[in-house]
């Protein structure tokens, strides 16, 4: 099997799919420029600040962009947020008190955000008598709205959790319209709580976010896709102002809220990141697509299907054995631009209670908006890969693990 007409079989096949990502990309494109027009951005927002940063105006002005961008009344975004799970931790830890409860319709969420929920003795929410329920997807991987009604009949919940992306589950990431049918189905059944949506991976891949469909509340990385690659670190929460409001008095103080927060770097980075963050999405899921026909040609299965909807910039590819799944995400770190010499080995990464193998040969450490694939060292061997800055380096990338795997 030559691997150049595997890959050219593969584009022409894609055609359509490609043109559809680039009409959301245009989309997407003019309504982060209608945000920053209407936010009047100008060069003095790029400037830093320190000390306590009282009148910061690019940490402000970076705010409403992102709140305009996404629907928002209002948005948290900062420096100071140093990965999505700590994002998501300042939003819960924010919103919820003592005896509120929790209900997940999205069954478990992402490993690294399990031990803030329900860990023991470590300061998690079920330490502060917080609680939670827990319900399981059905067979094919939908919300149980069934169980979701018994449970809002026989609970008072202060909160809804829904995980939009896959997390390293085998299952679809839920789209935008399907969060919008679960906010109006849980409204209609009397929930006057909290709508949360960890949006990780998602930002852009369709023409709204789930602040447009009826969320309350989402939270991000900007090392994933607001941050088109520039953001050096970082997160935001977007949604409604009160429970915003409620956020800035976790990540600071409750009195000072979002009053205060410097950043000595500057946020040009942050600005230039989100404006090209469209474009660079479209440019990963391309790259995702591209790798994942090429995959289903050598008789791999892949979730989603390439012939589905797409709601984030994960892949999920199965292998048979460790060894296969550890050399291809070996094969991804080989065609980095950052330490493709380095040869990764299994190990505890702190936060999973698996080993993980991780492909990360970024400019920012750990981007996952950039070309990466990263897999837990259980059962089913499943690699989950994401990113990708340009399309000509997922097509690189394509190629490099099509040699391999048919050698």
């Amino acid at each position: 099997m030559n691997v150049n007409e595997v890959i050219s079989k593969a584009e022409a096949d894609l055609t359509e799919r490609f043109r559809e990502i680039d009409e959301v990309a245009f989309f997407n494109q003019e309504k982060v420029l209608n945000a920053f027009r209407d936010a009047r951005i100008a060069l003095r927002h790029f400037s830093p600040s320190t000390g306590y940063g009282y009148g910061d105006e690019g940490r402000e002005a970076l705010g409403r962009v992102y709140a305009h961008a996404f629907g928002a009344e209002r948005a948290i975004v900062s420096p100071a947020l140093l990965s999505g799970t700590h994002a998501l931790t300042v939003a819960l830890f924010g919103v919820l008190r003592p005896n509120m409860r929790i209900l997940f319709v999205t069954g478990e969420p992402y490993d690294t955000i399990r031990p803030v929920i329900w860990g023991e003795g470590n300061g998690s929410l079920a330490d502060f008598g917080v609680h939670f329920n827990l319900i399981s997807l059905t067979d094919d991987g939908k919300i149980d709205l069934e169980n979701v009604a018994a449970h809002l009949d026989m609970w008072h919940f202060d909160m809804i959790y829904l995980q939009r992306s896959r997390g390293y589950e085998l299952r679809d990431a839920f789209t935008v319209d399907e969060i919008g049918q679960l906010c109006a189905f849980v409204r209609s059944h009397g929930f006057e709580g909290c709508i949360f949506v960890d949006n990780c991976y998602g930002e852009f891949v369709e023409t709204r976010e789930p602040t447009e469909v009826g969320a309350d509340l989402i939270v991000g990385s900007l090392i994933k896709n607001p941050g088109g690659g520039l953001a050096p670190t970082g997160g935001y929460l977007a949604g409604k102002e009160k429970y915003i409001r409620l956020c800035e008095n976790r990540l600071t103080a409750p009195s000072v809220g979002g009053e205060i927060g410097s950043y000595a770097y500057g946020y040009q980075s942050y600005f230039q990141g989100f404006f090209l963050a469209p474009h660079v999405v479209a440019q990963a899921l391309k790259g995702g697509l591209l790798i994942g026909k090429c995959m289903e040609t050598l008789g791999y299965e892949n979730f989603p299907a390439t012939d589905k909807p797409l709601a984030d910039i994960t892949r999920a590819i199965r292998f048979n054995t460790e060894e296969e799944l550890c050399a291809f995400i070996q094969s991804v770190q080989d065609v980095s631009p950052v330490d493709s010499f380095v040869k990764l080995e299994p190990w505890d990464m702190p936060g999973y209670d698996d080993k993980v193998i991780m492909a990360a040969g970024t400019f920012v450490a750990g981007a996952s908006i950039e070309l990466s694939a990263d897999a837990p060292i259980r059962e089913p061997y499943t690699a989950y890969f994401q990113g990708g800055l340009t399309y000509e380096h997922c097509k690189l990338a394509c190629r490099a693990v099509l040699e391999k795997l048919l050698k």
